[in-house]
């Protein structure tokens, strides 16, 4: 078991590259996301046939998605604190057992002897602290010395590959063969066995003492999760608040395209729903292969600066170029620059901005980017709606042309990290 090399109650583990004990835990920790991501996508597979069979329409299943979104966003920044202070063990667990709840509440609405409809709203709830990913970028940003950051964040994406792929895979085929109840019920004993393994194998903190004496200085009571204050104060600190300006401005236009996806396969490129599942495979598959293998090289031969312009001058060509298709082709040709550019701004933002901070406030700054994208998803669908609805999909390029060029000329001006950090 994990634990048996691990550190007791108050254990913690030293960023030394050789420590058994710290590999193990990172391995376990690739495990428990590509546990949650396939448990996400098994949820993503049947829940737009669970508010169809409940006889909902697509605006209340838009609210629906808006509500998720909202409570995930004021969420992240809370669960971000309740992991700096009370340590990996308790937000790991916090946040299966969050999943847990959730997906019983999903179950349980599938079942037509129970009010569906109440249960279904219902299940959002549990949603707020369910955050399996910032928790183990927390515990990655922790366990990996700074110039190995950018990799070993990097191959998350090869657990985000495989839970997309798995998930979407199992969703649909228990689906078929069980009914739409039973990928809820598989994702339940999913999250309970993962919340067990973080129990009992995720040591208490992954903190140096000197994070843990920082965060709470001898004979100074203890911080509160809910102190707002302290954290905006983090976006306050040098270096950081351009740094996550960047990282929202940058993405947030195909954050929207990525929103209205679903909507644009229907209606601009034509796909059916068997298609548009082969094009999101595409797109895992490419996730894996440059998040989890290409930014991991790149960032041992380039500094986290060039690796941010590179993310940003890509995405002003992909505007270009998206501006112009008109064909799924056309988009499937564009897709590994969108891919490479989303990766390496997220892995190199969230690098760049956990270095930035102490060491106890790497699961708070987490929580903090880990808010941006249900802040997309709150409100993408109303505008890139109304952008869609008035200006059809080429609008999409023009927005992320215009936006990366104003992120890049600032960009060009602002002081970034330019020495390569040596490797080995």
């Amino acid at each position: 078991m994990l634990g048996a090399g691990a550190p007791g109650a108050r254990g913690q583990y030293s960023r030394g590259t050789g420590t058994p004990g710290r590999l193990r835990v990172i391995v376990l920790t690739y495990v428990l996301v590509a546990l949650e991501l396939t448990c996400l996508f098994m949820r993503f597979s049947i829940l737009p046939y669970l508010t169809r069979q409940l006889g909902l329409d697509s605006v209340a299943f838009g609210y629906l998605q808006t509500t998720f979104g909202v409570l995930q966003l004021l969420g992240g920044p809370l669960f971000g604190r309740f992991a700096d202070q009370r340590g990996a063990r308790a937000a790991f667990t916090l946040s299966f057992l969050a999943a847990s709840t959730f997906y019983l509440l999903l179950a349980a609405a599938c079942s037509p002897s129970l009010p569906g409809l109440a249960l279904l709203y219902a299940a959002p709830l549990p949603a707020a602290l369910a955050h399996g990913l910032p928790a183990a970028q927390m515990v990655i940003a922790d366990l990996s010395a700074p110039e190995e950051r950018p990799a070993a964040l990097g191959r998350l994406g090869l657990c985000f590959g495989v839970g997309m792929i798995l998930g979407s895979l199992l969703g649909g085929t228990l689906s078929a063969a069980s009914g739409i109840q039973c990928p809820a019920f598989v994702a339940l004993v999913a999250s309970l066995v993962a919340a067990v393994l973080s129990f009992t194998c995720i040591p208490t903190s992954t903190k140096g003492v000197s994070a843990n004496a920082q965060a709470t200085p001898p004979g100074a009571p203890k911080a509160s999760i809910f102190d707002l204050k302290a954290i905006s104060r983090l976006l306050l600190q040098p270096g950081v608040l351009p740094v996550f300006l960047v990282k929202v401005v940058s993405g947030f236009p195909s954050g929207l395209f990525l929103v209205m996806f679903s909507i644009i396969s229907m209606d601009f490129f034509q796909l059916d729903a068997a298609q548009a599942g082969y094009l999101t495979s595409f797109f895992g598959v490419l996730q894996m292969v440059i998040q989890g293998v290409v930014i991991g090289w790149l960032s041992s031969h380039f500094s986290e600066g060039t690796l941010l312009r590179a993310s940003v001058l890509v995405f002003i060509a992909v505007g270009v170029a998206m501006a112009l298709m008109s064909k799924v082709l056309h988009f499937c040709l564009l897709m590994p620059g969108l891919v490479f550019s989303l990766c390496a701004l997220n892995v190199v933002t969230d690098s760049m901005l956990t270095k930035a901070v102490s060491a106890s406030d790497t699961g708070t700054m987490l929580g903090l980017c880990a808010s941006i994208q249900p802040l997309t998803r709150t409100v993408g669908p109303t505008v890139g709606g109304l952008l869609y609805r008035s200006f059809g999909v080429p609008v999409f390029g023009h927005v992320q042309f215009a936006t990366n060029v104003l992120v890049l000329l600032v960009l060009w001006r602002q002081p970034l990290p330019q020495k390569r950090d040596k490797v080995g």
